[in-house]
């Protein structure tokens, strides 16, 4: 896939990550504002990405120094899933987003957490088992994608990371690549509860 960008890649050289539509891919071809990557059936089969026209806009964002400010919250470029655009409605100053989601993707969901829909990073305001909201200010709307999507189109979704390394440890999954399934991390909630973290 070649894209072009509208912001210098001066500083971006070949197997430097880039997210496109919140997936991280990785430079193998840098020339003035274009570079391509190369895009694997994993990456084709769970994001947007296989979707993709030519001439289509999408969001990109460089990856994070961690001595930067960091703005919004971590976001891996590791998608979760898709979601579905299901509504928008404006309300004041900003527009509601409404995203369908599966229950898979759901369950990582809190009211007031963060989510990343196309690698931007979004509050949401409510959830349920099967979707949720987000408000998009007017600058949002107008620098990425978001502004631009329409009822129906897909969406590449990113839960928080936190949610889903508390829900391994706290459940005690630990899967060794033995294949020997499950061996026990020792912390679930009787244990937090006994120790006083409950």
């Amino acid at each position: 896939m070649t894209i072009t960008s509208d912001f210098a890649l001066d500083r971006t050289g070949i197997g430097d990550s880039i997210a496109v539509d919140g997936a991280c891919l990785t430079a193998v071809v840098v020339a003035g504002q274009r570079f391509e990557v190369d895009v694997s059936p994993e990456t084709l089969e769970n994001t947007t990405l296989g979707l993709s026209k030519v001439s289509q806009r999408v969001n990109l964002e460089r990856a994070m120094r961690l001595s930067d400010r960091l703005d919004g919250h971590l976001v891996s470029g590791h998608i979760d899933g898709t979601g579905l655009i299901k509504a928008r409605q404006a309300s004041g100053n900003a527009t509601i987003v409404t995203i369908g989601v599966a229950e898979a993707v759901a369950r990582y969901l809190i009211r007031k957490g963060s989510v990343a829909v196309d690698g931007i990073s979004l509050t949401i305001n409510e959830f349920d088992a099967a979707s949720f909201t987000v408000s998009v200010i007017p600058h949002t709307g107008f620098v990425t994608t978001i502004g631009f999507k329409k009822v129906g189109e897909s969406v590449n979704i990113e839960t928080d990371m936190i949610g889903k390394y508390v829900e391994r440890f706290v459940g005690g999954r630990h899967h060794q690549e033995s294949g020997e399934g499950d061996t026990g991390s020792g912390i679930d909630l009787q244990f937090l509860n006994k120790t006083g973290f409950l």
